[in-house]
């Protein structure tokens, strides 16, 4: 499998498996993860990078452990919907996991994902390092969350 369309990950999925939503940043990767259903995403922990291969090592046993099918990763477009940097490094991000493991993977527009959950703990009272370290692992929430309700929306005009 390749980096594909949501309707071809979802072909690729077996019963029962889940997606895994990565928001990958320089020195974190925000991890969430989806029910069976494909409703819900639930933050799951930040990773803290150090090399490429030991990351994708741990992504690829919880992917095991948690019975993954398919990776929505981030896609960090700028606010014109232009790419940048960022996106090649997701890219190269990605690329490099599909030569250690052949996953479905999309990549998911995560403009506003950072400040949309940073407004929410703000909102919920939460203090500057709780912040800290929930921020990634809750933004790779929203990013899953919105492929899901892009899926649940596609089932709803096919339906």
């Amino acid at each position: 499998m390749t980096i594909c369309k949501l309707n071809d990950m979802l072909t690729a999925l077996s019963p029962g498996q889940r997606l895994l939503g990565l928001d990958v940043g320089k020195k974190t990767i925000g991890l969430a993860i989806s029910d069976s259903a494909f409703s819900v995403a639930s933050p799951l922990k930040i990773l803290w990078r150090k090399k490429f291969t030991p990351d994708a090592e741990t992504l690829l046993a919880l992917c095991d452990d948690e019975c993954v099918g398919g990776l929505v990763i981030g896609w960090p477009v700028n606010m014109d919907g232009s790419e940048g940097p960022r996106c090649d490094a997701t890219r190269d991000f990605a690329h490099a996991l599909l030569r250690m493991r052949d996953l479905p993977i999309i990549f998911q527009d995560e403009r506003l994902s950072t400040q949309a959950v940073e407004s929410a703990m703000l909102e919920a009272d939460i203090t500057r390092a709780r912040r800290a370290v929930r921020r990634d692992a809750l933004a790779a929430g929203w990013i899953l969350q919105s492929a899901l309700d892009r899926i649940h929306g596609a089932a709803l005009e096919t339906g």
